[in-house]
C-alpha cells in the first residue's frame, strides 16, 4: 500500500476551465476549509489563469490557487500529478475517450480519484484494467460522483437502513428532475449509445472478475414500464448507471440484507410525455449507432457550453425511494437544485472532500460512494443543502 500523508496537495481539480469543472473549482473556492490544499489542473495555462481570476472575484484567498500541468496525451504530467496530492478528481469526458490515462496514473500512485461520469462502459473497463491494483496500492477508485450516482446509491443507502436487518429487502427509486444539460453530457450521452456493443463485452469480462457474495441474491427489477399508482405517475425504467451503482453497493455491504431487489425509474405524470420520452431515447440510441447522424449530433453542441446561471437557478430535482422488508414499509427523498450542474459540481467537491478529510472505512480498489463515504458524505451533502427526508414508514407493507 502507498502512504500519501506527506503530499503536496490534498486535492487536485483537473478538467476546471470547462462548463462543470469552473462549477466545481468555485465550489471549492467557496467552501473547502482553510487547510485543506488543493489545485487546479489542465493544459491550457492561459485557461487556467483566467479561472483563477474568476476565483479571486468570488473568494479572495483563492487568487494564488496552483495551477499545474496536466494532459491525458503525456503519461509523465499524470503521473507526477497523481503523486503529488491525496485525491484527483476529474471532470475531463467522454471518460471512455479520456479518463483512463489519469485513472492509471491514480491506481499506481495509490491517489483516491472520483469523476463524474456516467458511462457503464468505462466504469466496467476501469475496474477490469486498474481494480487490482488500486486495490493493492489503496487507491479509492470513485467513480460517478455526481447526479450520475450520488442521490440514487446514498438514496439507496438511508432507506435501507430504515428497514429491519437480516431480511429481504425489495427497493425502488422514482427520479423527476428539470433542468437542461451541457453539451459535454450530450457528448457522453452519444459516445455512450454509439458504444452498446463492446459495453456489452466489457460488462462480461468484469462479471468474470468480480467476486460476488455467495450467500445472498442482489438483482435488478425486469425493466418494464407501469402505472406507480402512490406516485400518480408512469415509471419508466431508466438506462443509466444509476442502478448498476446502487447493486455494486448491495453487493458489498452485508446492510441490503440477504435478498436484495433494485429497479430505477423516471417518474412522469402524463403518458404522452411518457410514450415521448421512451421514444425519444430510442431514436437517440438508434442516430447513435450511424456515423453521419452521430457527427451530425456532436456538431451541435460544442463541449464547454452549458445552461447560463438564471437557467441553473430554475432546476431542481427529487428521488423518491419506496422499499418493502421484514413486514415493514418506508418511503423516503433526496432532493436538491439544479442537478445538471449546480449540485452535480457540489457533489464532486464533496466527495473529494470527504476523501480528503474525513474519517471513513478502509477500502481500497474501485468502490462506490456508499461503501467509500457513506454517512460522512450523506451529512456533508445535507449541510450543504441536499435534503434526505424520511416521507413515510409503517409496518404491514406489501410490495408493488
Amino acid at each position: 500500500m502507498v502512504g500519501t500523508g506527506e503530499r503536496l496537495y490534498d486535492i487536485v481539480l483537473v478538467g476546471a476551465t470547462g462548463f462543470t469543472g469552473g462549477l466545481t473549482a468555485e465550489y471549492l473556492a467557496r467552501h473547502a476549509p482553510p487547510e485543506c490544499r488543493w489545485a487546479l489542473a489542465g493544459r491550457n495555462r492561459e485557461k487556467l489563469e483566467r479561472l483563477r481570476a474568476r476565483l479571486a472575484e468570488v473568494e479572495p484567498s483563492r487568487g494564488e490557487v496552483p495551477l499545474l500541468h496536466a494532459d491525458v496525451n503525456d503519461a509523465g504530467s499524470l503521473r507526477e500529478l497523481a503523486e503529488c496530492t491525496r485525491v484527483v478528481t476529474t471532470t475531463v469526458g467522454p471518460y471512455i475517450n479520456y479518463g483512463e490515462p489519469l485513472v492509471a496514473a491514480c491506481a499506481a500512485a495509490g491517489t483516491d480519484y472520483t469523476d463524474l461520469t456516467g458511462e457503464p462502459e468505462f466504469v466496467d473497463l476501469m475496474y477490469v484494467n486498474h481494480h487490482r491494483q488500486a486495490a493493492e496500492t489503496g487507491a479509492r477508485m470513485v467513480h460517478a460522483c455526481g447526479f450520475d450516482s450520488v442521490p440514487h446509491d446514498l438514496g439507496a443507502l438511508f432507506t435501507v437502513e430504515l428497514l429491519p436487518e437480516g431480511v429481504p429487502i425489495d427497493l425502488r427509486g422514482f427520479v423527476s428532475a428539470g433542468g437542461r444539460l451541457s453539451a459535454g453530457t450530450v457528448h457522453s450521452a452519444i459516445t455512450g449509445f454509439s458504444r452498446a456493443r463492446g459495453a456489452g463485452r466489457v460488462a462480461a469480462e468484469r462479471k468474470r472478475l468480480e467476486q460476488r457474495p455467495a450467500d445472498r441474491t442482489v438483482r435488478g427489477h425486469r425493466p418494464l414500464p407501469y402505472r406507480e399508482s402512490e406516485l400518480g405517475a408512469w415509471a419508466l425504467p431508466l438506462p443509466t448507471i444509476d442502478p448498476q451503482i446502487v447493486l455494486r453497493s448491495a453487493r458489498a455491504l452485508e446492510r441490503y440484507g440477504p435478498e436484495f431487489t433494485y429497479g430505477h425509474f423516471a417518474a412522469v405524470k402524463q403518458l404522452p410525455i411518457a410514450v415521448a420520452a421512451v421514444g425519444g431515447v430510442a431514436g437517440l440510441l438508434a442516430l447513435a449507432q450511424l456515423p453521419p447522424a452521430r457527427d451530425w449530433l456532436l456538431g451541435r453542441m460544442k463541449p464547454g457550453e452549458g445552461p447560463s446561471a438564471e437557467q441553473r437557478e430554475k432546476g431542481w430535482f427529487k428521488v423518491r425511494f419506496h422499499g418493502v422488508g421484514g413486514g415493514r414499509r418506508v418511503a423516503t427523498e433526496v432532493a436538491g437544485a439544479d442537478p445538471g450542474y449546480g449540485e452535480t459540481s457540489k457533489m464532486l467537491a464533496e466527495c473529494a472532500l470527504c476523501l480528503a478529510h474525513d474519517d471513513l472505512p478502509e477500502t481500497a480498489g474501485q468502490v462506490t460512494t456508499a461503501v467509500a463515504m457513506g454517512h460522512p458524505l450523506i451529512g456533508r451533502l445535507e449541510r450543504a443543502g441536499i435534503s434526505f427526508k424520511v416521507l413515510e414508514a409503517s409496518s404491514g407493507a406489501q410490495t408493488t
